[in-house]
This record gives structure tokens, C-alpha cells and sequence, in this order.
């Protein structure tokens, strides 16, 4: 597995990043750091860990290292995506949450903090690195109360089923060993469940087959390796547990319409 390239702080406009193409946050992929999505204005989608639900204006969705993820950006939505350093990880929850933020109050304070720790990391004054810091972590405490505060109506009751369970742990295995190209019986079988039964559940709680989520996976990880690394076509092709470069063209070519060379053609870009 390719070592996530960010791993320090920073804050992303996600409209921006959309304009880039759809599979850059669309795609399942997962960091090796926090991420923390605000969603300012706008509504889409969102598959965190397996589970699909909606979000809308003043959204707060934090998503621990390692976790799977992927969320429909359409032209109304704007907000921004925090990128937290692994190090400053244990200030945060180890499970995703995601909190509706229905107080003017609290949305103006978000704002605010968000706002100071934008100016910190575009500052050129001395100690403004450190200061931004500072700002996070009073971000992370802004957050924990936020979190105490949630009304129990706004948890999707569906977390706590024995199918959610199920795809949130089929997913840590996708990013566990999507490297070895092996197919959702064999990830059935290691989560002691026939594939029918995983197809089932993951269809039921992300609305995508089981060999979506596996896909999806594999191929954004082909797409990061071919944009932002020089690696040979077939390097990637044995990484990413293809058994020739060939196999791994075909596939490519028929999931994204492009052969991996001319993907690569486009030239670098930053993932979300």
C-alpha cells in the first residue's frame, strides 16, 4: 500500500478539489490521518466505513485514520476538508462521527475557529505553524463538545446493526489487503459469512454491491500511483496484486475508459 503523501495540517476548499474529477472524492479510498469534512451549503451523499448516508448544510463528518470513505460532490456543495496529523489523532474520536450543527451559535463559533486556523496556515509570521496547531487543537476540543451535545435523533440507528457491523468490517479488510486481489469470496470467507449475505448487507447499507466498494478501492489507489508517483505501469500492476500489466490495463481501461498511460498523461494532481 502506498504511504499517504498528506500527513500534515492542512485545509482544502472541496469544491476546488471536485472540479479535478469525480473519482477524487467519489471513489473509496481511506488516509493515513483524520480527516474532518465541513459542509458549509449543499447536499450529497456520503459512504463512511460502508454506510451511506445524506448530508446538508452545516455538517461536521469526521473520519478516523484508515477509514474507508467516499461522498458525492455536486455544484451547489461547498465546505472544506481538514487533513489532521497523525500525531494530534488521539485528540480525536476513533470512530466516524457525523453531527448536524443546528445552533447559530455553534455554526458561528465553527466558523470562527475554522476561520483563525486558515489565517494561521497562510501566515508568513514567526511560530505561525505552531499557532496553527494551537488552533487545531482547539478545534478537537470545539468538537468533543459538539459531540456531547448531539441529540440522540441524530444518530443513524442503522450503525448499530449486526449488517453495519458486518461492511464496516468487510471494509477494514478492503483496506487491510486490496493489495492482494482477492475477491469478495475470499473476504466473505475470512468474515466467516457466504458472499450472498455480504452482498446483501452491503447493498442494504451503502447501496453499492460489496465488489463496488472492493473496486473502487483498487482502482483509486491505481489512479493516485499512476498520477502522483513515477512507478512503471507494471510495478503498479504487481503492487496492487494484478497478475500482469496487461490484466491490469484491461481492467483499468474498462472501469475508467483509459489505458493507464493515458490517465497518467493528464498529469499530477493532489487527492483529497
Amino acid at each position: 500500500m502506498m504511504t499517504d503523501p498528506q500527513n500534515r495540517l492542512a485545509l482544502t476548499a472541496i469544491a476546488q478539489n471536485a472540479t479535478h474529477g469525480r473519482w477524487r472524492t467519489e471513489a473509496m479510498r481511506s488516509h493515513e490521518s483524520p480527516r474532518l469534512i465541513f459542509v458549509a451549503r449543499g447536499q450529497g451523499r456520503i459512504t463512511i466505513a460502508g454506510l451511506t448516508r445524506g448530508f446538508g448544510a452545516n455538517n461536521l463528518i469526521y473520519i478516523p485514520p484508515k477509514t474507508m470513505y467516499g461522498f458525492e460532490v455536486g455544484p451547489t456543495v461547498f465546505g472544506q476538508m481538514l487533513t489532521i496529523p497523525l500525531a494530534m489523532a488521539t485528540e480525536w474520536p476513533l470512530e466516524p462521527v457525523h453531527l448536524r450543527l443546528r445552533d447559530v451559535v455553534a455554526q458561528k463559533e465553527l466558523a470562527s475557529q475554522l476561520d483563525a486556523l486558515e489565517r494561521e496556515l497562510k501566515s508568513d509570521q514567526p511560530s505561525h505553524s505552531r499557532a496553527a496547531h494551537y488552533q487545531l487543537g482547539l478545534l478537537s476540543v470545539y468538537f468533543e463538545r459538539q459531540l456531547a451535545l448531539r441529540d440522540e435523533d441524530t444518530k443513524d440507528a442503522r450503525s448499530d446493526t449486526a449488517s453495519a457491523r458486518l461492511v464496516a468490517a468487510y471494509t477494514d479488510l478492503i483496506e487491510r489487503d486490496f493489495h492482494e486481489h482477492a475477491g469478495v469470496a475470499d473476504y466473505a470467507a475470512k468474515l466467516g459469512v457466504t458472499p450472498t449475505h455480504l452482498a446483501r448487507c452491503c447493498r442494504e447499507m451503502s447501496g453499492k454491491s460489496a465488489l463496488t466498494l472492493l473496486n473502487d478501492r483498487i482502482l483509486f489507489e491505481a489512479r493516485l500511483r499512476l498520477r502522483d508517483t513515477p512507478d512503471p505501469v507494471k510495478k503498479i500492476a504487481q503492487d496492487l496484486g494484478f497478475g500482469s500489466a496487461a490484466y491490469f490495463t484491461r481492467a483499468f481501461q474498462t472501469e475508467t475508459g483509459l489505458t493507464p498511460s493515458q490517465f497518467r498523461k493528464k498529469g499530477p494532481l493532489t487527492a483529497v
